[in-house]
């Protein structure tokens, strides 16, 4: 079981994820304002496995939810929920460090299908077969458990979300090469390698305060003026 927390102010749509989510065996908080899902984010004691943001919210909007979340070390899985179509929100809402999304209106049995792989984290989109690939990898004097979505510092254990695991794993998959944004945005977030957005680069920032001794002179993750990254074990 897992505790989910529904971010949501269409009361229609919000009781309806709660019935299902309850039916394959989660407990499920409602919350339909942003500023309520930031301060129930934000509480020490928290312990959510996951949240389902809608963007548009009364009082603060779920960009600003995520990106406070994340500004405070929130490492919860976030599955951001958008308008149809429209493009812009969805890579905005990935830049402030949404994990997944889903286009309303949706079906409920793909909603409950990235849940699953949220809360497994075990989705790899566009990767290789997790059976050809190392479970664990040093990087430097950090060890990176892919099938636990950890890395072992010098600092102490850091959990992983969804897309981190995905992005640092297609970057080792491909040691030593240049990769483009786009060759990643398409590999680890299923977007048009021509998409407009810096959500490559945020993550990137992110996996440096992971795994480098100075992430501003990086020696495992560095860039390709031009063209993306090269990750140098």
């Amino acid at each position: 079981m897992a505790r989910i927390l529904v971010v949501e102010d269409e009361d229609h749509i919000a009781r309806g994820l709660q019935f299902n989510l309850e039916a394959e065996g989660h407990e499920v908080t409602l919350e339909a304002s942003g500023s309520g899902a930031s301060e129930r984010l934000e509480s020490a004691d928290a312990g959510w496995d996951l949240v389902i943001l809608d963007l548009m919210l009364p009082g603060m909007s779920g960009f600003e939810v995520a990106r406070r979340a994340r500004a405070a070390g929130t490492l919860i899985p976030i599955l951001i929920l958008t308008a149809k179509d429209d493009t812009r929100d969805l890579v905005r809402g990935l830049e402030e460090g949404g994990d997944d999304y889903l286009t309303k209106p949706f079906e409920l049995d793909e909603l409950l299908a990235r849940v699953r792989g949220l809360l497994r984290r075990r989705r790899w989109d566009g990767a290789e077969s997790p059976s050809l690939f190392p479970r664990e990898v040093w990087i430097g004097e950090s060890q990176v458990h892919f099938d636990r979505f950890e890395i072992d510092t010098p600092r102490g254990k850091i959990s992983l979300t969804t897309r981190e695991a995905g992005l640092l794993r297609a970057l080792v998959a491909r040691e030593g090469e240049a990769v483009t944004r786009g060759e990643l945005l398409e590999e680890v977030w299923g977007l048009r390698p021509d998409t407009r957005t810096r959500v490559v680069d945020s993550f990137v920032v992110r996996l440096r305060r992971y795994l480098e001794r100075d992430p501003s002179h990086p020696r495992h993750i560095v860039s390709v003026r031009g063209h993306g990254y090269r990750f140098l074990r």
